[in-house]
């Protein structure tokens, strides 16, 4: 069986998904207030253990799993296209995990476990029995607290010395994985032909287009505007502010997505969501200053 070109291995990886769990892992890392020089090692093994391992190896077990679906949403990905051959799909993500397990035992004991978390939740998503993905509900959550809340809570646990984080830092962890859910429903649009042709129920097969949407804005809007009255609350007036005014500019992009969801499904993803992991940094560097 003849191994696949590097070009095409990397386009299974989609090196363009690895940016939200290493951007959560620098928040947790900003979010204890630890010097990043004085520990650089840790600083750049977890961002690469939350990116180029982690979140790889589940782009890696999703194609492979997700293949006949690809036949019909996306027939040029590398496994239905026949630019990945045999089961060389498979291999590699099982190659993957056991890669990331290794990195991930170098930083100690939260980043093991919590990278061991990652990959069964990745597992659990794609791969029957479990089969997350096909209720877009459980799924999208699974998807959330994999990218967000565990690689925020990983990169400020091993900042600490493999420490439990503070409670407030886990709160905003979860809330930011509460808003990731919205975000991951933006991905399920370019794929609702084939997700329902399978039987994938993602919220918008299951709700409808519109609702869907609608939806996906609300979770996303909740959870920062849970985060900006926390910060408030706690005095962080300035921070409260720029997290609500990072969620105010998104709502004119979230409009447009409503009424038309999946032509602007896409567009929101590269517009909006840089404007909520603006909100995330921005929370992080104020819990330094928090209990």
């Amino acid at each position: 069986m003849k191994f696949p070109p590097l070009r095409v291995i990397a386009e299974l990886l989609k090196p363009i998904t690895w940016f939200p769990p290493m951007w959560a892992y620098a928040c947790g890392v900003v979010s204890t207030g630890v010097s990043i020089e004085d520990n650089i090692t840790r600083t750049l093994g977890g961002i690469i253990l939350a990116g180029p391992m982690v979140c790889a190896c589940s782009q890696a077990c999703n194609d492979w799993f997700d293949r006949h679906v690809d036949a019909i949403n996306e027939p040029n990905r590398p496994i239905p296209s026949g630019r990945m051959p045999g089961h060389w799909g498979l291999i590699l993500a099982i190659v993957w995990t056991l890669l990331s397990l290794v990195w991930a035992w170098g930083l100690g004991p939260w980043a093991f476990k919590a990278a061991a978390l990652g990959l069964l939740l990745a597992w659990a998503y794609s791969a029957p029995p479990l089969r997350f993905k096909e209720n877009g509900w459980i799924g999208n959550a699974a998807c959330a607290l994999s990218y967000e809340g565990l690689a925020w809570l990983t990169g400020a646990a091993v900042m600490l010395g493999n420490q439990l984080p503070s409670h407030t830092t886990i709160v905003f962890a979860l809330l930011y994985s509460l808003g990731a859910h919205g975000i991951m429903t933006l991905n399920d649009f370019k794929a609702i032909e084939g997700d329902r042709q399978m039987g994938v129920r993602s919220l918008p097969v299951l709700m409808g287009e519109r609702a869907a949407a609608w939806m996906a804005n609300l979770i996303m809007t909740l959870a920062q505007w849970s985060v900006a009255l926390l910060l408030f609350n706690a005095g962080m007036h300035k921070s409260a502010l720029a997290v609500a005014l990072l969620s105010l500019c998104q709502w004119p992009l979230m409009i447009k997505f409503i009424i038309d969801p999946v032509g602007k499904a896409l567009w929101v993803s590269a517009f909006g969501v840089p404007l909520y992991v603006s909100g995330m940094m921005v929370s992080a560097f104020a819990v330094r200053s928090m209990p």
